[in-house]
């Protein structure tokens, strides 16, 4: 699927955006290098954000989870972005990345990936995707094996179908209307709670969350979308095979469905290095920023040297 990159992109909701531009404020208002670009789709505009210092050096791909945004990642596109080359997105349907039909699948977004990291001149980098982000990172590399140099999974899970269990996949394509009888308030607050251990991580995921505050709808019909579009991926049954280095991080007190359990055998199955990461809940990387940066860098380090 073909899409045009451009600067400023015309049609985005004012209030959702000045909702965003509150949380975080913006890049540019911190002083920050990064530049927002978009990528036309025939579902819906990409916003993603850029920062190429050295077209030589790596560039570390940010990927958000579920419900989450490009602000899942600001400690750690803040402590890189003079380091690397950072691209960070929000996903399609996902806050900026709005208005978006949910007519999609898992091997779209890798493509949509692809040409705007084309677009962008940024070949074989280091993807790193955090829990729905690690499984569209396993579906890109189904997709172009030869185009990445490492993979880094935060708090996700292997895509295989041999993996999951029928139910499991089952409950996957029926999420939504679990999501829709939850009010929003108490959603707020398990949303919140349940993927973060500091006080830091819960309030970012509630303001990521927050974005969908005035349509909370809209909020269960994008989690019950993406449940739907990883299950399909999954009962595809493809080889989902890791065709780089790769590295598994995992919160010690990760709530997130069986993630924890799915790293050990992950880890187990294909011998890919598993740390974990103390005190620390389904978004690792917001809990414990700094020990997550630390093994990003020497995973770029080891990288480098192959």
């Amino acid at each position: 699927m073909n899409g045009n990159t451009k600067s400023k992109v015309a049609g985005i909701d004012e209030q959702m955006r000045s909702s965003v531009n509150r949380s975080t404020g913006w890049f540019m208002e911190r002083g920050r290098k990064m530049t927002e670009n978009s990528y036309k789709t025939p579902c819906g505009c990409i916003h993603y954000f850029v920062n190429i210092i050295d077209k030589q050096k790596i560039t570390l791909v940010f990927l958000p989870g579920l419900t989450a945004d490009h602000r899942l990642f600001e400690k750690q596109t803040e402590y890189f972005e003079k380091k690397q080359n950072v691209f960070v997105w929000d996903a399609p349907s996902h806050a900026l990345s709005r208005p978006f039909t949910n007519n999609y699948s898992l091997s779209d977004m890798a493509e949509w990936l692809y040409e705007i990291l084309a677009k962008e001149e940024i070949y074989n980098p280091i993807i790193i995707g955090q829990s729905m982000g690690g499984y569209l990172a396993q579906m890109y590399m189904e997709l172009y094996p030869d185009k990445i140099k490492g993979f880094i999974s935060i708090d996700s899970a292997p895509l295989q179908k041999s993996y999951m269990t029928a139910m499991e996949i089952w409950l996957l394509e029926r999420a939504e209307p679990l999501y829709k009888i939850y009010p929003w308030k108490a959603l707020l607050r398990a949303g919140s709670r349940g993927c973060a251990e500091t006080d830091y991580g819960q309030n970012l995921m509630r303001k990521m969350m927050m974005s969908y505050d005035s349509d909370p709808k809209e909020y269960a019909r994008l989690a019950g979308f993406g449940y739907k579009m990883l299950a399909e991926a999954i009962k595809a049954d493809l080889p989902y095979h890791i065709s780089c280095p790769a590295l598994l991080i995992c919160g010690e007190k990760d709530k997130a469905g069986s993630a924890k359990s799915y790293n050990k055998k992950w880890h187990q199955r294909e011998g890919i290095p598993l740390k974990w990461i103390k005190n620390a809940g389904h978004n690792s990387n917001t809990d414990q920023p700094d020990e997550v940066n630390r093994l990003i860098e020497k995973f770029i380090s080891e990288v480098e040297c192959i």
